[in-house]
């Protein structure tokens, strides 16, 4: 096991294993005898909190073992904001203190959603096939995080911009679904009719080598298999790939 499959798993069973938590928590708090007060309403926003964050992190942790890894790390960090901020809001006494609180909050929200989004586009598309709908959804992601945050914070007028961001926002969506469609059923859905593949088991050492040099270059460790093959086979004396390359 490489370092990058053992922080996966550590995190990955932190992530579960702290929303498992608060789900029993939530659990207990519905289950309890009694009325239904402010206490039990408090654990179940609790939960709903943890669980919101551990989805985001489950998203950042899908760019682990590719190039992208520092922006998962850098989603992690932020999504700190809006879980503290969250659970300082629930469990204490709101206050005209607390508008800064909110606003961070708001604004980390946006942020941890926003990077969350991109994190899963990179590790679905990141290798380079889809940069014609990948670069521009994330930069549209992007300039609506940076709108959405302005205007939270008082720093954008949304009255004359609601409509820019409107459009801006339906494009969003509408590159993150073609992005995402493309990359797990476009190559797929155009050669199942005629597939022929062949599995191959590598061992321990070999897959994480192979993870390693697709981290490096940025590249599917399917397309460096590829490669590898029709490598082989054209200074191979029983014959050459099927398809020319």
């Amino acid at each position: 096991m490489n370092e990058t499959t053992g922080f996966r798993r550590v995190a990955v069973t932190l992530t579960i294993g702290s929303f498992s938590v608060a789900a029993l928590m939530g659990i207990i708090a519905l289950l309890g005898g009694g009325s239904f007060g402010e206490s039990e309403g408090r654990v179940l926003l609790t939960t709903l909190i943890v669980g919101c964050a551990s989805i985001c992190t489950l998203c950042y942790l899908a760019t682990a073992g590719t190039r992208w890894a520092p922006i998962g790390v850098a989603g992690g960090a932020v999504v700190l904001l809006p879980l503290v901020t969250a659970l300082v809001l629930v469990w204490s006494d709101w206050s005209d203190d607390s508008e800064g609180v909110i606003k961070a909050f708001g604004v980390g929200v946006v942020l941890a959603v926003t990077i969350a989004q991109i994190c899963l586009l990179l590790a679905l598309a990141g290798d380079g096939r889809l940069g014609s709908v990948l670069w521009p959804t994330v930069a549209i992601a992007a300039v609506v995080a940076a709108l959405v945050s302005g205007m939270i914070l008082g720093e954008v007028d949304a009255e004359d911009l609601w409509r820019f961001l409107g459009i801006l926002a339906i494009l969003d969506v509408l590159g993150t679904l073609v992005t995402i469609a493309l990359a797990r059923f476009g190559d797929r859905g155009a050669s199942r009719a005629d597939d022929r593949g062949l599995r191959v088991a590598l061992g321990a050492d070999q897959a994480a080598a192979l993870e390693r040099l697709s981290a490096a270059s940025g590249r599917s460790p399917e397309q460096l298999v590829g490669d590898a093959v029709d490598h082989l086979l054209r200074h191979s004396p029983l014959g050459t790939p099927s398809d020319g390359h």
